[in-house]
């Protein structure tokens, strides 16, 4: 696609109180969407008991979030970069408080919780825009402090959001959590009306709405089924027609987007089998890391009464996932310099099998609080190993006019492997589960993680076997900036679209 003549926005002096505000303001967006997403895996014990539904029940609380941020990413990021990009991030903050409300409204109606819950999730869109907005109206240097600063704002604020979320909730309440994600975004709306510029330079984008709603549509599907296997049973026709019927809907929205000349989501790049192989390997990381999330988080609240567990309260539930947060950020970084010994194509199955191992240890070892703590450290060096490769893989291996699609692709389909991951956690724990009892059983967990393993021992198998072989590309400053963006936004837990595909591509073709 050609890049389109646009009238260059002027970018804000840090002379007026504008220009002064508004890195300051794009941050505190970033620092919303860390709280947003903090408000998932820890609570999931305490929505159980404050809603009295099963644990099974209470996952999908976490599992329609990342459902829900993954249909938005590309939505939000599409419709952002036309002229109203401004009214579509008010609008998204606007859901997002609204949705946030609704999970902290004193009701014991499961129901609702989830709604909200749902809307919050497009919350995890708000990052690209603000990354987009600061690249748009801020000086370059400037603008790359403010990208840079946003970018570690989600990181660091993922890890240390857990925490301070779940020493709000058992301080206070579940909702207090949820009023505090409220009371941020009312700011957040005040402020960006105030502070962020509008974009009326930029041309309007048409929008592949019948993508967005088949692709929604199937995954919701697949996702119930899976969910709730368990109670329907493996046999049950209902179970099996919601799978037939997904799967036509998947298929049916695979056909329009090969044929649509603004595709959604550009299947076309599967061509390339380096391509293929980062998809294939984000999409079954992603399940394999929810899950040891989703597992352990569980398993150190369960109380100690139940002849397994750790009896943890939900702030150290939170600080579990500290280690995993810190080691993926460090490890992320490392693989700048294991790039001078090994290709990514060996890196990969590499980092990937660190993740295995992680997994390994918590079949075999989880007695103890000191042990999780390990296994969350070594989880998050092969999780940033891994997601630190696979946008080096896609932008060193096809022409830069298809780099922005890649990227986005890969991006979908690891979020779309969260939100699979926590189904199937859910599903396996479930089935574990004695009539009766609040918790499944120790031997649940072991099922769990060894399902987890076998689907990373594949993708490790076919992230050696798959790609292309031959000399590595040469990066552009430009490119190795967009991979490092790319890499921060995945290991935040954000991962969205940094930008739309036609915003990168402008970028590059500058």
């Amino acid at each position: 696609m050609s890049a389109p003549s646009l009238t260059p926005p002027s970018p804000i002096t840090a002379q007026d109180w504008q220009g002064r505000a508004l890195g300051p303001v794009l941050v505190f967006v970033g620092l919303l969407v860390a709280v947003v997403s903090s408000l998932g895996s820890p609570l999931i014990p305490t929505i159980a008991t404050d809603y009295g539904v099963s644990l099974g029940t209470a996952q999908w609380s976490l599992t329609i979030t990342l459902l829900v941020g993954a249909m938005a990413s590309p939505v939000v990021g599409r419709l952002g970069d036309g002229p109203r990009r401004l009214h579509v991030l008010m609008a998204s903050l606007a859901v997002l408080v609204a949705g946030s409300v609704l999970a902290a409204l004193p009701s014991t109606i499961f129901v609702f919780l989830l709604a909200g819950r749902a809307m919050q999730g497009v919350g995890l869109a708000l990052l690209p825009l603000a990354m987009s907005i600061a690249r748009d109206h801020l000086p370059p240097e400037r603008s790359h402090r403010t990208v840079a600063t946003l970018s570690v704002t989600a990181v660091v604020g993922i890890g240390l959001g857990y925490p301070l979320t779940g020493l709000v909730a058992e301080h206070l309440d579940l909702h207090a959590g949820f009023w505090m994600a409220a009371g941020l975004g009312v700011v957040a709306l005040v402020l960006v009306r105030l502070v962020v510029p509008n974009s009326a330079h930029r041309p309007g984008q048409v929008f592949d709405m019948t993508g967005a709603l088949t692709l929604s549509l199937a995954l919701a599907g697949l996702l119930v089924a899976i969910s709730e296997s368990s109670d329907w049973g493996w046999t049950s026709s209902r179970l099996w027609g919601l799978v037939a019927a997904s799967l036509a809907v998947m298929a049916a929205w695979v056909w329009h987007e090969l044929r649509t000349d603004e595709p959604l989501i550009d299947l076309r790049l599967l061509r390339h089998r380096t391509i293929l192989t980062a998809n294939v390997t984000g999409l079954v990381a992603g399940i394999g890391m929810y899950m040891l999330m989703s597992m352990i988080i569980r398993y150190v609240q369960t109380p100690t009464t139940i002849s397994y567990g750790i009896g943890a309260s939900v702030v150290v539930a939170g600080l579990v996932l500290l280690p995993m947060s810190v080691m993926s950020f460090s490890s992320s970084k490392l693989v700048t310099y294991l790039n001078r010994v090994a290709t990514p194509g060996q890196i990969l199955p590499l980092g990937v099998l660190v993740l295995a191992v992680a997994l390994l240890m918590f079949a075999t070892s989880r007695g103890s609080l000191w042990e999780v703590f390990v296994i969350m450290g070594i989880g998050g060096i092969g999780m940033g190993c891994s997601f630190a490769v696979m946008p080096r893989m896609i932008v060193s291996a096809i022409p830069a006019d298809e780099t922005s699609s890649a990227l986005a692709l890969n991006q979908v389909l690891r979020t779309v492997g969260y939100s699979m991951g926590s189904a199937v956690t859910g599903t396996i724990l479930t089935a574990h589960t004695s009539s009766g009892s609040k918790f499944p059983t120790d031997h649940g967990y072991t099922v769990g993680a060894c399902v987890s393993i076998g689907l990373l021992l594949v993708a490790a198998t076919l992230s050696w076997l798959l790609p292309e072989r031959g000399p590595v590309r040469a990066l552009t400053a430009d490119q190795e900036l967009e991979i490092i963006e790319d890499i921060d936004a995945a290991i935040s837990g954000t991962i969205t679209l940094n930008e739309s595909i036609e915003t990168k591509a402008r970028r590059v073709h500058a």
